[in-house]
């Protein structure tokens, strides 16, 4: 079945990011040009995706205002003759279909992908978190559907982990089966180093079959009473097969404040607009050791 759906939980106080997301929401934060969220919705509709579903909360109001038509700027743009920027701000409306749903309380990420049930449905749907950002050729989530066509079952992404950041992801046991490829035996969250069954972490791209929405119901909470996705989809293993995919490209974490302007040197040096400005700039800073 073709994955037509995708959905980005959103609804994060950003704690890192204060003050800067107490009232702005960190998905919202500028990359470059544009807002770290955008980066997703269009790397999700360049794999073919239809509709995307954000899972939001209360306060994140910026974010649907940016894909919704500002008519009265499009208005102020033309009458400015401002046409590349007019045809820019109407094409972060067009993007793509975009429906919200709100949680009610921050319960982890399985809980936030299990309250999309109702949005999308008995099909397989992809996930994006919107704190990763992967540059690539072939988007990462194309890379990833072409798997899923392959073997039918739910894909994560992954890629090799140094070991002192072992304990920042879900981590799994792997058994090769092409290059890049791999059948998932077992799945562990936030393991200690010593106890991590390989140096794959999970990172934030997956393909989910439908049969995770009952298993997120039944997935316990962890320790700080959050429901866990990667709980969930020990459970899954234990019905269905689940492969993992060492996707192609370079992944930036902007989910710390340190992650974000590292990634935001590295974009703005590959920006046709902006990279060769910016590199003269960069040449020219006498940096203490």
């Amino acid at each position: 079945m073709k994955i037509r759906k995708a959905v980005i939980p959103a609804a994060g106080w950003g704690t890192r990011f204060l003050p800067a997301t107490k009232s702005q929401p960190k998905e919202m934060l500028p990359l470059v040009d544009r807002p770290i969220i955008q980066y997703v919705i269009e790397e999700a509709v360049a794999s073919g995706i239809e509709q995307i579903i954000i899972v939001t909360a209360l306060g994140k109001h910026s974010m649907k205002n940016h894909f919704e038509r500002s008519f009265k700027l499009e208005h102020v743009l033309r009458q400015k003759r401002k046409r590349k920027l007019l045809r820019e701000v109407q094409r972060i409306s067009e993007l793509a279909s975009i429906c919200y749903i709100r949680q009610k309380e921050q319960l982890g990420l399985g809980h936030a992908v299990s309250i999309t049930h109702d949005l999308v449905g008995d099909e397989p749907f992809a996930v994006f978190l919107p704190d990763d950002i992967i540059e690539a050729d072939v988007p990462a989530m194309k890379q990833m559907l072409q798997v899923y066509d392959r073997y039918g079952c739910s894909v994560v992404a992954v890629e090799s982990v140094p070991d002192k950041d072992i304990t920042a992801y879900g981590v799994i046991s792997p058994q090769q089966v092409e290059e890049r490829v791999y059948q998932i035996l077992g799945l562990v969250e936030k393991p200690k180093h010593k106890e991590a069954p390989s140096n794959l972490g999970i990172v934030g791209r997956y393909i989910l079959t439908p049969e995770i929405f009952n298993l997120l119901k039944r997935t316990p909470p962890d320790k700080g009473g959050e429901i866990q996705l990667t709980n969930g989809l020990q459970l899954l293993l234990e019905q269905q097969k689940i492969y993992a995919y060492q996707f192609e490209g370079i992944r930036y974490d902007t989910g710390t404040p340190l992650g974000l302007l590292k990634a935001s040197v590295e974009l703005a040096l590959h920006s046709p607009q902006l990279g060769s400005a910016f590199k003269k700039y960069l040449r020219k800073l006498n940096l203490p050791d």
